[in-house]
């Protein structure tokens, strides 16, 4: 079983590569005047950076606390949020400790994660623990997502071994 950490590792890893990629294609694509690659940023950006502000809200903070307390600089974290940058793997994880949410939360509204399986409801409920430490939050959304997996799996193998009863030919002339 992989650890939380050695996951986020290979996720950040695999992100570090596509931005790499992503910023080949966007000097190739520079010169060449295409900007496809720029365009697709802001929506991006800005999905990440409106989730970052009703978080901030909710949480009823300033967005000069929360620069302060993620260690990020205020008209930087105003650009997040208004989808003018993209922030790293590193900043969303300082935003995350600001706003006292998972950082996996913010990775999967950045597009870094592919979201969890299993109820949502479930899973907010866990991250909105505030009685559960990050440490703790990330194995009960492990375990909650395997047993769910399981589950899911259990329930296709008992619906593929069931016998479903074939068409009597003659019934279907009557």
């Amino acid at each position: 079983m992989q650890r939380p950490t050695e996951f986020v590792r290979e996720q950040v890893t695999a992100v570090r590569e596509s931005v790499a990629t992503a910023a080949q294609s966007a000097a190739a694509g520079a010169s060449t005047g295409a900007s496809t690659v720029a365009s697709s940023v802001p929506a991006v950006g800005s999905q990440v950076g409106e989730f970052i502000r009703t978080q901030r809200s909710a949480a009823q903070v300033s967005l000069r606390e929360l620069a302060r307390s993620a260690g990020v600089s205020n008209p930087y974290l105003s650009q997040v949020e208004r989808g003018l940058r993209k922030p790293s793997a590193e900043i969303l994880a300082q935003i995350a400790r600001g706003l006292k949410i998972s950082a996996e939360t913010l990775y999967e509204q950045a597009g870094i994660l592919d979201r969890r399986s299993g109820s949502a409801g479930t899973v907010a409920a866990i991250r909105a623990d505030e009685a559960l430490s990050e440490r703790h939050k990330a194995v009960l959304l492990e375990l909650y997502e395997t047993y769910a997996r399981e589950h899911a799996a259990s329930a296709a193998r008992e619906q593929a071994t069931t016998p479903h009863p074939t068409p009597d030919p003659q019934e279907e002339t009557a």
